[in-house]
């Protein structure tokens, strides 16, 4: 019986011994694997990336993705080559089919704004923000809402009066197609300020350089347009400016002395958004690393400089904030476009 006892105490002992040496090696193993990702984290990133600007040279997008690439180079924030590429057409689309082939991809960045919302609700492309990989919002800018020096309207809610009564009575124009911001944005204060049947009211598409001419010329009665469009022949003295789509009016410049929607009684703000997407299935060490190092880069004094100087709005957004924000907006536009009869989404 003693020896039984012995010889059972032995093999007791025996696989405690077993299992300890499993569980330790399963530990091993997680750390080793844990640390393999670390490693991967430390080590990126390890080669050139490529910047996307979905437009041609000198536009929006295009002007941001450089600064952004000139400032994080220039402070150090990013030692590794980051070249600009220009992927235009579609008003956005052709950039965003290129980044649909880098899926996965640590290296692709894009700038986007609304209309990577707009080009798939009015059915431009079958491709959304969904496809992308949100990662910050870096600005903001708003909408003006300018008229002939010599109009008849001195408020925009003499406007907004005058499509109540009759939404064909006043000719509205704009730099981008029916459903994109310029007419979004008008949409938008109209709804918000009770004006029905928001179908009828005309909407004048015209080239970038065209929309102003436009509107000094006697073709249409408002131009609903950037706030930086505005400055010049506001400051000249050949338009005046109604309202703008801010939340707050500007500091400082002629703008200045123009009042928000909010403040006339219209309770809208349509936000030109700026921010940056990697493409579908980024990594998630990527995101991090990029959403870190582009929230330092906001805080840079080279940065805010490039943001004064272009007439930009300081924000920042990281990526969950982002994707809300994106669900959200979308879902305003859509419902936008269904009430106008220009929504042609999926």
């Amino acid at each position: 019986m003693r020896n039984f006892l012995r010889s059972r105490k032995i093999a007791v002992c025996f696989i405690a011994l077993f299992l300890v040496g499993v569980l330790s090696g399963c530990s091993s193993g997680k750390q080793d694997s844990g640390g393999g990702d670390s490693a991967r984290e430390v080590d990126y990133p390890t080669k050139p990336f490529e910047f996307v600007a979905p437009a041609g040279p000198g536009g929006g997008w295009d002007t941001t993705i450089r600064m952004v690439a000139k400032v994080l180079g220039e402070t150090g924030l990013v030692n590794q080559p980051m070249p600009v590429v220009n992927k235009p057409g579609g008003g956005g689309a052709v950039g965003l089919a290129y980044m649909q082939e880098k899926k996965g991809s640590p290296y692709h960045v894009v700038v986007y704004s609304p209309p990577l919302l707009l080009i798939n609700l009015t059915g431009q492309t079958q491709l959304s923000y969904k496809n992308l990989t949100p990662l910050v919002i870096l600005i903001n800018d708003f909408g003006a809402f300018a008229v002939p020096k010599n109009s008849r309207f001195n408020s925009i809610n003499e406007v907004m009066e005058a499509l109540k009564k009759d939404p064909k009575s006043v000719k509205i124009g704009g730099a981008s197609s029916p459903g994109s911001m310029d007419h979004m944005q008008f949409l938008q204060a109209a709804k918000a300020a009770g004006v029905n049947n928001l179908k009828d009211i005309q909407y004048i598409s015209f080239q970038s350089g065209e929309s102003l001419a436009a509107l000094m010329g006697g073709h249409i009665d408002l131009l609903s347009t950037g706030m930086a469009e505005v400055v010049g022949p506001l400051e000249s003295g050949d338009i005046k400016v109604l309202a703008i789509t801010a939340p707050e009016r500007v500091k400082e410049g002629p703008l200045s002395q123009v009042p928000t929607l909010k403040e006339q009684g219209i309770d809208a703000v349509f936000v030109n958004w700026r921010g940056l997407f990697g493409p579908p299935e980024m990594p998630d060490y990527t995101v991090k690393y990029l959403s870190d190092t582009l929230a330092k880069m906001v805080q840079t004094p080279e940065w805010k400089e490039i943001v004064k100087k272009n007439g930009w709005t300081e924000a920042f957004m990281g990526p969950e904030e982002f994707k809300a924000f994106l669900d959200r907006t979308n879902e305003e536009y859509k419902s936008l476009l269904v009430e106008v009869g220009l929504y042609k989404g999926q």
